[in-house]
């Protein structure tokens, strides 16, 4: 069979990604994880954690009830939250990561290591020129 152009063409699961299809899959990730609250929400959820709404609110004080209510809702539209509503008075509501919202736990450790590493990158540029500037100064 022969292709009617080299850019269009099917990659089967498994084999690379292309620069396109890499683009495609992050940009579709980050829609997942986008929004000021979300990741911060996920840190409080990873291990297995069962918080209720309650709980959430006070883990993270600068969260309005609106927005927790809108971050958990669209987290829940894209499978990364499971809500469980208990019928009690007053109403019970807990939040867990699903399985898919667990398995960001790597992903997210791995951004950490990226933040630490620039951290360490900017300490190691800095100190040459305090040393120069300290060593100037002794003269």
């Amino acid at each position: 069979m022969t292709r009617t152009h080299d850019k269009v063409r099917y990659t089967p699961k498994g084999e690379p990604y292309t620069p396109i299809s890499a683009a495609q899959g992050v940009e579709d990730a980050l829609k997942v994880l986008e929004g000021r609250w979300k990741l911060i929400i996920l840190f409080h959820l990873f291990g297995g954690k069962v918080l209720r709404f309650s709980d959430l609110e006070r883990a993270i004080p600068a969260i309005s009830q609106k927005m927790l209510v809108q971050q958990l809702r669209q987290m829940e539209a894209d499978d990364v939250v499971r809500r469980t509503v208990y019928q009690q008075v007053p109403p019970k509501v807990e939040y867990r990561l699903t399985k898919w919202g667990q398995a960001l736990c790597p992903a997210l450790d791995g951004l950490l290591k990226w933040a630490e590493l620039r951290e360490r990158m900017s300490e190691k540029t800095e100190r040459p020129s305090r040393d120069l500037k300290e060593a100037g100064t002794r003269s």
